[in-house]
């Protein structure tokens, strides 16, 4: 009863999270008009542009690259950085998805992948559109320059997601790969070195065994991990675990 009571008052603590995203979602919503206006031939550019105005927040921070102890430290220097350029990504990339398969993320879509950007969980029922939502984070995180990987259950999901999602990024700027298993060493280095990664729970599980297993540095498919969005989180973290 008194728990009740709480959330009628204050909201739940998710609708509290929610609400803290709010101004972010407005900003992002104010640059909508302003990205419709640009032809396709701009939006690559625009990528270009954000890509070196993330450098240049990130410049400012003295973290060395290789300074493992300064990790922690260097990630949320990274986070803040796209922190400042997140409304615009995010328009960008509903505008993007809108123009190349014809779909308009919702706000509540936006929402969710703020939610990712920050690292956390997002529930959303079936039909509410989660791979859409999946396209505003991983875009976001790819403006770094280190890869993002889209994880989901099964190589058909991959596969799918890589075709369907693919035109977005593709109108964005940033290359696309997909892992599936009966992939050669060449295809997995490549489809690694994209912007983004396609790429089942399993295969990069095992890709991360041999690539600590090979007598060859040349010999690895994968790059230092960055950032991924986990399809399926619950399936994949708990029950397949």
């Amino acid at each position: 009863m008194i728990q009740r009571i709480f959330e009628k008052i204050f909201g739940t603590p998710s609708e509290r999270t929610l609400k803290r995203y709010r101004p972010m979602l407005d900003k992002s919503n104010a640059f909508e008009a302003e990205v419709a206006a640009l032809s396709d031939a701009d939006f690559p550019l625009r990528t270009g542009a954000l890509k070196a105005r993330v450098a240049e927040l990130f410049s400012f921070i003295d973290v060395p690259e290789n300074d493992d102890d300064k990790r922690d430290e260097r990630k949320r220097a990274e986070i803040e950085a796209l922190n400042e350029v997140l409304p615009e990504a995010f328009a960008l990339c509903r505008e993007a998805a809108r123009r190349s398969i014809g779909l308009r993320h919702f706000d509540v879509q936006l929402l969710g992948g703020m939610v990712l950007h920050n690292g956390s969980i997002a529930e959303m029922r079936t039909g509410e559109g989660k791979t859409l939502v999946a396209t505003a984070p991983a875009y976001l995180n790819a403006l770094v320059g280190k890869g993002v990987h889209i994880v989901t259950v099964n190589d058909y999901l991959a596969k799918r997601d890589s075709e369907w999602m693919g035109p977005v990024y593709r109108f964005l700027g940033l290359s696309v790969g997909c892992v599936q298993h009966d992939a050669t060493n060449a295809d997995r280095q490549a489809a690694y070195k994209c912007d983004i990664t396609f790429v089942t729970n399993n295969e990069i599980g095992f890709d991360y065994l041999r690539d600590n297993m090979v007598v060859r540095a040349a010999d690895r498919v994968m790059r230092p991990m960055h950032y991924a969005v986990v399809d399926e989180v619950d399936s994949i973290l708990i029950d397949e675990a």
